[in-house]
């Protein structure tokens, strides 16, 4: 039996890159798929996708920033698959900048996006999740949430993530309910501020993978897998926690003990 036949999981943000990989990790595993994502068509190329190789997929386009939006997408996902087991909240939204140059407005769509929007999912889902006694939420928080790697509004976004996965944990154990987080740090993916920063520097995931131990920046399918395990009855006693997802980049920092600790 596949570790997750039988099962229906919601993926946001699923339209390009790490969600993609989730949506596509989950259906190989016999889930079936609710993809949503600003970008409907984009969404639709996802499913497309799953259905192509026997799965069974759903999507939608919707701003999750909409509360009245995500309504309707949870409404129409069940009534295409069935009850939503599993929650992954992966869309995101950041810009490149400092606190002396961020506006207003960037800030702002950032929490909502990010915080804002994950808690309009939450919102819709853990009352069905609650009714029937059991479910799994997989929150997509970053490094950045713990430590500052730049990017001031998607690092206070998504520390305040890993707390509402706690928030989650505590609340809603009781109901059966199970909420994580992973915490990627650089992942290759094929959005367009990885686009631009290629263009600017065709050797930008080779510098940056010094930095990590395992020397090398992360594929979209290590998250994936991370995500899954954590959606799955073998994480059955795991809540609360805050999976880094970041070839140990937390761990420590190599390139400074080897250029400037070692040295003296």
């Amino acid at each position: 039996m596949s570790r997750h036949e039988n099962t229906t999981a919601l993926v946001t943000g699923a339209a390009h890159g790490i969600g993609r990989a989730i949506a596509l990790h989950l259906a190989a595993q016999g889930a079936a798929i609710a993809v949503i994502d600003i970008d409907a068509q984009g969404a639709e190329a996802t499913a497309g996708l799953i259905r192509d190789k026997g799965g069974k997929a759903w999507a939608t386009g919707a701003d999750i920033t909409d509360m009245a939006a995500v309504e309707a997408a949870v409404t129409g996902a069940e009534a295409a698959l069935g009850a939503v087991d599993v929650l992954v909240n992966n869309a995101a939204y950041t810009v490149a900048g400092d606190l002396e140059h961020i506006g207003l407005d960037t800030w702002h769509r950032e929490i909502d996006v990010n915080v804002n929007g994950t808690y309009h999912c939450l919102r819709a889902l853990l009352p069905r999740m609650q009714a029937r006694k059991q479910g799994a939420v997989v929150n997509i928080a970053s490094v950045n949430g713990v430590r500052y790697f730049g990017n001031p509004a998607y690092s206070a976004a998504k520390a305040a993530l890993i707390n509402l996965t706690q928030s989650v944990a505590s609340e809603y154990g009781r109901h059966g309910i199970r909420c994580n987080a992973v915490l990627p740090g650089s992942v290759r993916t094929d959005n367009i501020t990885w686009t631009i920063r290629q263009e600017r520097d065709p050797d930008v995931f080779r510098k940056l993978a010094r930095w990590y131990p395992l020397g090398r920046v992360a594929e979209p399918e290590d998250v994936a897998k991370a995500v899954s395990f954590l959606a799955s009855d073998e994480a059955g006693y795991i809540t609360g926690a805050a999976l880094p997802v970041d070839g140990g980049l937390l761990a420590g920092m190599n390139v400074m003990i080897s250029e400037f600790i070692l040295e003296d």
